[in-house]
């Protein structure tokens, strides 16, 4: 298990998507608002090193989200 440890994994969870010119992208300060073409109860996407491995969806209890993850994808032939 030691050799685990050194392994780095970049983890994404993808609740939706949207498009903006970049000249809008550079005005956005802290706290601006990006309106998604999803909502809280659609189906997440979880990504590893930007590759889909599961859906799930969003879990809210008191302050704290999560993920539950309900399908992990079959591997591409390129995965393996």
């Amino acid at each position: 298990m030691a050799t685990l440890d050194k392994v780095s994994l970049d983890i994404a969870v993808v609740l939706g998507t949207t498009s903006m010119p970049i000249h809008q992208a550079l005005r956005l300060g802290r706290g601006a608002i990006i309106e998604l073409d999803a909502s809280e109860e659609d189906e997440v996407r979880i990504l590893a090193n930007n590759r889909p491995i599961a859906r799930g969806t969003v879990v809210v209890n008191g302050n704290r989200i999560a993920v539950e993850v309900k399908e992990m994808l079959p591997r591409s032939d390129d995965q393996r």
